[in-house]
This record gives structure tokens, sequence and C-alpha cells, in this order.
């Protein structure tokens, strides 16, 4: 999870997002198979007129690097992954976007044949998308949803980064 606050800590800040990191692994062999933060990647690359999330870019980079399509990345990567790939992320993963745009939820039941547990720092605050519940729609897909221990306040302070924080 340290890496993945890494990542979020290279999001521009803004006060209209969150600073969200992301990392794609084996989870049998802890091999790292991808990165990625918010906005790390034009939204363009998808036709999507929202910014790429952390969990997005990470699909998108594996295609690309895999000489696929970055379109909709999930479907063409599934084959590719290991049986065992878990994703660690410093927040909660879409259920919902302002955008309208494909969430990370549906991205990642896209490839729940291969990507079993999503490791998670904190719960999307109440701030942009009021009751996200990515937590609900993963388990309820199939897929785990495991809270990491000890990692809120650095999940926290990252994903806040250019919002103006009470009390400073």
């Amino acid at each position: 999870m340290n890496y993945a606050v890494t990542q979020a800590r290279q999001s521009p800040p803004g006060p209209d997002k969150f600073c969200v990191g992301a990392v794609l692994a084996n989870g049998t062999t802890g091999e790292i198979l991808s990165t990625g933060y918010s906005i790390e990647l034009p939204g363009y690359m998808e036709g999507d007129s929202g910014s790429t999330h952390a969990e997005q870019c990470c699909f998108i980079k594996i295609a690309q690097a895999r000489g696929l399509p970055a379109v909709r990345a999930e479907e063409h990567i599934v084959d590719i992954l290991p049986e065992n790939t878990v994703l660690y992320t410093t927040m909660e993963p879409c259920n919902a976007r302002l955008s309208g745009n494909r969430t990370c939820c549906d991205r990642i039941v896209a490839l729940k044949e291969r990507l079993k547990t999503v490791y998670v720092g904190i719960r999307e605050p109440n701030t942009f998308i009021v009751g996200n519940d990515g937590k609900g729609r993963l388990e309820s897909e199939g897929v785990g949803f495991e809270m990491v221990d000890g990692a809120h306040d650095l999940c926290y302070e990252a994903a806040m980064n250019g919002h103006e924080m009470k009390g400073k």
C-alpha cells in the first residue's frame, strides 16, 4: 500500500478531484504488473471526457505494453493477467462517476476472473459522490474487498492534496 501512496502523490492536486494511486500485482509472487495515479493518462485515450482514474491507468498501461487496445483495456487484458491478480488502491474504487463514464468497479468486475482481491486504504469520502459503495458492488460481484490496517492516514493525506483542509 505504501507504493500505491507514492503513486497517489504523483497525481496533480486539485479541489475538484482526489489524488489516488493504484498498484496491480501478482498476488502469488508479489510481482508488480502496473501502477497508476489519477490523471496520469489523458482521458481522450478512451474517448473519456473525464479524467483517467488510477485503476483505469493501471489497466491501460498493461494493454499498451502488450500492444493491445487502450479503449476498454480491461476487456483486452483479462486473459493475460495472472490467475491471482490483486489491486492495491489508496481509495475505494468508484461505483459512480459524475462524467457518466465507465466506473472503476465496472472495470474491475470485467477482470474478476483474474483479479481476485482489491486492497483499499480508505473508503471514498462523500465529497463528490454520496454513497459510492464500491465495496458493496465488488463484494456482490465476487471480488474480495479488504481494508488495509494502518493505511488510513497516509491514504487520506495523499487523497486530499489540493483540498482546503478545515482547521489549517
